[in-house]
């Protein structure tokens, strides 16, 4: 068999398959108007810097990198690695690891690849371009609609800009039930209902400053 079809080289393939799905599922997400990273980002907890498990993920600059870019990057970084290693193994000895073996080894490497590539793709992605959306802030700031419309059960995507000049793209639908926000509808932000925001229409047209 070779290299990428041996059964101890599973795990990898799984990564490689994995790597496209979400490609692809991103892909289409944009398709839509919708980025299943921003819908991910907004639902996972704000890093803290208490718990071990808060240092660890700050560590892996989750919360500075989109989370779906930090599962890419792992990723590649296994399935790069457990390839290479079972390459040299097989070159070495004439027989490929186990792939629990394999997989366990390869996983350092994953988790090095967020470590290193991550802190350069925070430095290159631009900071007026937040997904990390705070509830605390945004709540009260007008948000424009930019894709789709909304209505109570099916959410458009809207603009905002925080208190400090930073763009952030999140989900919003109309507060009251009769109410439908079109594209380019101005709105106010009122509460957050896990990751959709809901919204009145803005009162004062013109509020919001580009």
């Amino acid at each position: 068999m070779s290299l990428f079809t041996t059964p101890e080289n599973l795990p990898f393939g799984l990564a490689f398959a994995l790597i496209v799905g979400i490609a692809l599922l991103e892909g289409l997400g944009m398709l839509m108007a919708l980025s299943p990273s921003n819908l991910i980002d907004d639902w996972l907890p704000e890093i803290g810097h208490e718990s071990a498990l808060d240092k660890l993920l700050g560590w892996l600059h989750l919360g500075r990198v989109p989370s779906l870019v930090v599962v890419l990057l792992f990723l590649t970084g296994y399935a790069v690695f457990g390839y290479s290693l079972q390459l040299a193994t097989h070159g070495l000895t004439g027989h490929y690891l186990p792939a629990w073996g394999a997989g366990l080894l390869a996983v350092p490497a994953g988790l090095a690849t967020v470590r290193a590539l991550g802190a350069l793709i925070a430095h290159i992605i631009p900071r007026d371009e937040s997904t990390a959306v705070s509830e605390t802030t945004l709540l009260g700031r007008a948000a424009l609609v930019t894709a789709g419309i909304g209505k109570q059960g099916l959410a458009a995507q809207a603009r905002v800009r925080d208190q400090h000049g930073r763009t952030h793209y999140l989900l919003v639908e109309p507060d009251l039930a009769d109410e439908e926000f079109e594209e380019g509808s101005e709105v106010l932000l009122v509460k957050k209902l896990g990751a959709v925001y809901r919204a009145i229409r803005n009162p004062h047209p013109g509020l919001m400053r580009d």
